[in-house]
């Protein structure tokens, strides 16, 4: 699975704004592939951060 669609499942199974490191934890890939993927989405418009360094799904 792509590392995009991971942070987003990921998101969804939470339910409530994350950070990048607990999502990488969460999900169990690096911090890096997360900060990338979060990079993306933000530009997709398919997360949003609720407050810094928070994300959400959309």
């Amino acid at each position: 699975m792509e590392a995009t669609q991971t942070v987003i499942e990921t998101l969804k199974k939470a339910g409530k704004p994350m950070k990048a490191g607990e999502i990488a934890q969460m999900a169990g890939i690096d911090k890096k592939e997360v900060d990338k993927a979060i990079k993306v989405l933000k530009v997709e418009e398919k997360i949003v951060s609720p407050k810094r360094c928070y994300y959400e799904v959309k």
